[in-house]
Parts: structure tokens; sequence; C-alpha cells
């Protein structure tokens, strides 16, 4: 129900969202962690095990008054609390925008979308690297977004699902290896390759089958994830990725510039 829920609303802008509020709580008490009299190491962990158990608790503290109430809402909350983890229609949007903007030979408009949803430098690219981008993105995504909310919904409903978004957003605020995250920030980016693990693993099969049911090359699907996915300086990015590049036998990754810093990393696919 919350799958379908996202794939018609999608994330209107207008609606309260909780993963917003969860970065507004990282931006609120990141200071405050950072003035403790520990390492920055040590600081950082503290600052992210309390943001995800905080997060726990209140969502299933949340859960647990309203089941009091009455057992249908309890379940209607349930939903919406999973579908608010979920970006179904919002990465797809995202994606087909760009696509459509560069098909009506935009390009400088397709960067500026694309700068909306990567982290690199997008200035340097050229139509190809739009593109590369985008998918690269969607299949990132897909696990952050789509299989990794949906598995610990499964495992733990509601609380452990916003949890894990909790972990997520961590990642993308403080989980950057530059100099001023990359002590403070090193324990969000380990518990955010923990929590993707299986998932990432799990979204092979998923794209497999969705290649042999667009009768698209399930096997290749399958074998290029496996055989690429080490490639990727990323413990778990690299399986959404190399099944992309075997579905569309296309070459992803190779150098890159972030923040005017070129950075090599190998090229998965074909």
């Amino acid at each position: 129900m919350a799958f379908l829920l996202d794939l018609i609303l999608g994330d209107p802008g207008w609606l309260p969202h909780p993963i917003r509020w969860m970065g507004e709580w990282i931006q609120r008490w990141e200071p405050y962690f950072r003035r403790f009299n520990f390492s920055l190491t040590a600081s950082g962990c503290l600052f992210a095990i309390s943001l995800v158990i905080g997060t726990f608790m209140i969502t299933w503290g949340i859960l647990f008054i309203v089941k009091t109430i009455h057992l249908y809402l309890y379940v209607i909350i349930q939903i919406i609390f999973i579908y608010y983890t979920l970006s179904v229609k919002s990465l797809r949007s995202a994606a087909m925008d760009i696509y459509r903007t560069l098909k009506c030979g935009k390009l400088q408009e397709a960067k500026h979308k694309l700068s909306h949803i990567v982290g690199r430098d997008v200035e340097p690219l050229d139509e190809q690297g739009v593109m590369r981008g985008t998918v690269e993105s969607v299949a990132e995504n897909l696990v952050d977004g789509v299989v990794s909310p949906l598995f610990f919904a499964a495992v733990g409903g509601a609380p452990l699902a916003l949890t894990y978004k909790m972990i997520n957003t961590l990642d993308s605020m403080v989980g950057y290896k530059d100099e001023r995250y990359l002590k403070f920030g090193r324990c969000a980016a380990r518990l955010d390759d923990v929590a993707n693990f299986i998932p990432a693993r799990l979204s092979i099969l998923i794209i497999s089958l969705a290649a042999i049911i667009m009768k698209g090359p399930g096997r290749e699907t399958f074998i290029t994830a496996i055989r690429e996915a080490k490639n990727h300086i990323s413990p778990n990015a690299g399986f959404p990725e190399a099944a992309f590049a075997g579905e569309l036998g296309v070459k992803l990754g190779g150098p890159n510039y972030y923040k005017g810093n070129l950075v090599n990393k190998p090229y998965i696919g074909a």
C-alpha cells in the first residue's frame, strides 16, 4: 500500500515530510556534538547513534500510542510512515525530466537538473556524461529510496524503515571524506554501508528480474553485476550500478570532478 501511495503521490513539496525534518535535526544537533570534549570520531559516533536511536524510539512511541487508540489507525499511520521513506515516483520523474531536456538539446539545463541528484561537478560533463550520471544516480537511489526502505519495513515495520532513512540522511549530509567530515562523519558512513549491505545485493535480483520481464538481458545483467561490482569504490553502490550497466549494455563510472578535484574511478560494464 505504501509503495502504491508513493507511485500515485510521489513527493509533493507542500506535504510535510519527516525526511526533511531529519535533515533539520542533523543540522541543529551537529554543532552541539562537535563541542563535546571527545575526539571528532567519537563525537561523530555519539551524534549518529543518538539520532538513529532517537528516530526509532520516537517512531515506535507514536505507533504504540496510536495502537492503543484504534488498530485501523495504527495500520494507516504505519502505511503513511513507510510511504515517506520511499521515492519511486520522484526518482523516475527526476530522471525522465533530465532525459526529456537532453532530447530537446538543452544541455546546460540538463546539467542544472542533474546537479540536484548527484554530488559530482556537472559543468565539465558532455551529453554522454549527463546521461551516465543520471543512470548512476537512478541505480544508486534505487537502493536508497526503494529497496532498502522496503527491506527494513518488511523486517521491522515503519520504525525500522524510518530509522534506515535517518542513517541514509546522515550519510548524505555528514558522510563525506573531506576535511570537515572525514572523522566526524566516519561512523555515519559506516552505518550506511552496513544498513545497505543486504539490500544492495538484493537489488541485483530485482534488476535482473525486471530485465527479464522487459525482455531484456536478465542473465547478462546478473553476471555483470557479480563481476563488476567490486570495481566500485563503494561496498554497495557497485551492485545496482553494475546491474544497470549489464542491462543497458553501457559503461558507467570513470573519472569525474568533485569540488574541482579530479577523482579517477574504475569503469563498470561494457
